[in-house]
């Protein structure tokens, strides 16, 4: 078959039509039901004790949006289609980002550990030593002053031992004060001076517009190992402190089940709100789960348990939502509920 000058047109149009609709960024990103995955693989305590059930680590999966999937996603029940501006911080970056939560995620396993070995009774150092910079805001004071990895040991003259030690002393402060802050970069201590500038979308709140963790230095035994990979953000907490429990108590805490849940968990093991919890519930659901931990927030109207309730009803599933306020709710919860038949 011969092409003519106009079917090499059409192949052509139609190329850059499908490339343009599979393959081109809009600045729109994407929630999404994620997985449901067993901890067992992800968690593993030295000598630790085996359960016939699976506590399950659950997430949120989020793109960019093509042209095709922004359709689909206009289609499909619990896919949720936000600005891109509105999903990624003014002056940071994807990668800066999503390196950001990677961070967040390392914190969150460390206060997962301490709530559950400090639970278990077994042997737990904890070292401070001061607030590790994850990234910085462009634009905002801080910007050309501090990077990410420095660490902030002091500001004032004052000793910063955790992160909130540095968020309470600046809400103190008002916009145009200067702090001088004591920093370690390269293993060199320096002082940087820094104004402070209220936020532009907040402009009751002011800082410098750096994001923070605390910088612990957390020994165990046994050693405790986390292999979740290019999973970011706090949300797992409360289901690594779980998991981690269960390995290192000798009762099987599962009762046989597939235990799923949300929720970012501080080192008093408070379980605190979390975003995309009713994609965490189709998640869970299509993955078999028989429980699903949500935070209770106090019993708040529009907590995550609440959400996560309504989901659960709206799609039809037998998994039972628990509301949970704290690691001991979920604790207690497991320890009383029948071992499955």
């Amino acid at each position: 078959m011969r092409f003519s000058k106009k079917h090499i047109i059409y192949l052509v149009v139609i190329v850059v039509l499908a490339y343009f609709l599979s393959a081109y960024k809009l600045p729109y990103y994407i929630y999404k039901p994620g997985g449901a995955d067993a901890l067992n693989p992800i968690v593993e305590v030295d000598d630790g004790y085996r359960s016939e059930g699976d506590m399950h680590l659950v997430t949120v999966s989020g793109l960019q949006a093509t042209p095709i999937q922004y359709v689909w996603a206009k289609v499909l029940s619990y896919n949720e289609i936000l600005p891109i501006d509105q999903v990624f911080p003014e002056g940071i970056s994807q990668d800066d980002y999503m390196h950001a939560q990677l961070q967040v995620m390392e914190s969150s396993q460390e206060a997962a550990t301490v709530v559950a070995y400090e639970a278990a009774d077994k042997d737990i150092t904890i070292d401070y030593k001061g607030v590790y910079v994850v990234s910085v805001v462009e634009g905002m004071p801080a910007d050309g002053k501090l990077k990410a990895g420095d660490r902030i040991i002091g500001i004032d003259g004052n000793e910063i031992k955790e992160a909130d030690d540095l968020t309470d002393y600046i809400d103190k402060k008002q916009a145009n004060d200067t702090v001088a802050l004591d920093v370690v970069r390269e293993e060199k201590e320096r002082t940087e001076e820094i104004t402070l500038e209220a936020f532009s979308d907040q402009e009751d709140k002011i800082g410098m517009g750096i994001q923070l963790v605390t910088d612990r230095s957390v020994s165990v035994n046994p050693e405790v190992h986390f292999s979740s990979g290019s999973i970011g953000g706090p949300s797992a907490g409360l289901m690594f402190s779980l998991e981690i429990y269960d390995q290192l108590t000798e009762k099987d805490l599962t009762g046989g089940y597939q235990i799923a849940g949300t929720g970012e968990v501080d080192y008093s093991g408070n379980v605190l709100r979390i975003g995309g919890i009713d994609k965490k519930i189709v998640a869970a659901d299509k993955e078999g789960c028989d429980i699903f931990f949500a935070p209770n927030e106090n019993g708040a109207k529009d907590s995550n348990y609440q959400l996560a309730k309504k989901t659960a009803e709206d799609i039809g599933t037998d998994m039972k939502v628990i509301p949970v306020d704290t690691f001991d709710d979920a604790i207690d919860y497991l320890q009383n509920m029948e071992q499955k038949q």
